[in-house]
């Protein structure tokens, strides 16, 4: 049995969890029959970043805030929560508009990053904390000893070393799109280094679009 197939058979209510993946543009196109998926995203999201918090808070006992706040953002960001969505296949069972969809919603990063966080939180409301915590243990923390030995700089600062020790100009961050309503934005932005651009990256916050853009400029050579 698959991820997706898995996660669907343990849900008690299987109507959470057609809503985790209801996104707004659907609800949109189809009034009145069930509700999107961003009160879930809203629930979801605060329990992601708490479990993830208190295992390294637990596991790192002589670690600073400095350190287990880094080590948190390289854990839980737009980046890896569509890699878990991915491993879900869960492009293929979104709830989407035509429109959303013909624009590649369903393999939208930002997109599958709101549905894992949705998906947590329907988790927690149908079989509570323990599951959400077995399953982010599963999806976001198997490599956690190996992400705790890497460099938890940022993307941005780890791109300008970068670029600079090889004699390029200070990077710079260009906004290219803005989608969604003003409490729920998702921001597109590119890095431009001498006027190439290097990387582009999306997520809820210009400075998360900014470090996924730069994240996606360390895979490339200049």
């Amino acid at each position: 049995m698959d991820d997706y197939n898995k996660l669907k058979e343990d849900f008690r209510n299987k109507d959470l969890l057609q809503t985790a993946l209801t996104h707004r543009s659907w609800v949109n196109e189809h009034k009145n029959q069930f509700r999107s998926n961003e009160r879930l995203e809203f629930l979801g999201d605060a329990i992601l970043e708490f479990i993830v918090s208190e295992i390294i808070y637990k596991k790192f006992e002589n670690k600073e805030e400095g350190y287990l706040t880094a080590l948190r953002a390289r854990i839980v960001n737009t980046v890896s929560l569509s890699v878990v969505a991915e491993k879900l296949d869960l492009g293929k069972y979104l709830f989407l508009s035509k429109g959303e969809e013909d624009t590649g919603g369903r393999n939208n990063p930002s997109l599958l990053a709101d549905c894992i966080e949705a998906i947590i939180g329907a988790i927690y409301l149908d079989r509570g904390i323990t599951e959400c915590e077995q399953f982010i243990q599963y999806y976001f923390l198997n490599d956690l000893a190996e992400i705790s030995h890497e460099s938890l700089k940022d993307p941005k600062s780890l791109f300008q070393e970068n670029i600079q020790a090889k004699g390029y100009s200070t990077p710079k961050y260009k906004v290219v799109g803005e989608e969604g309503p003003d409490h729920h934005k998702t921001f597109t932005i590119d890095v431009v280094v001498d006027g190439k651009v290097m990387g582009t990256g999306t997520g809820k916050s210009k400075n998360e679009a900014a470090q996924n853009a730069a994240k996606s400029a360390l895979s490339k050579s200049l």
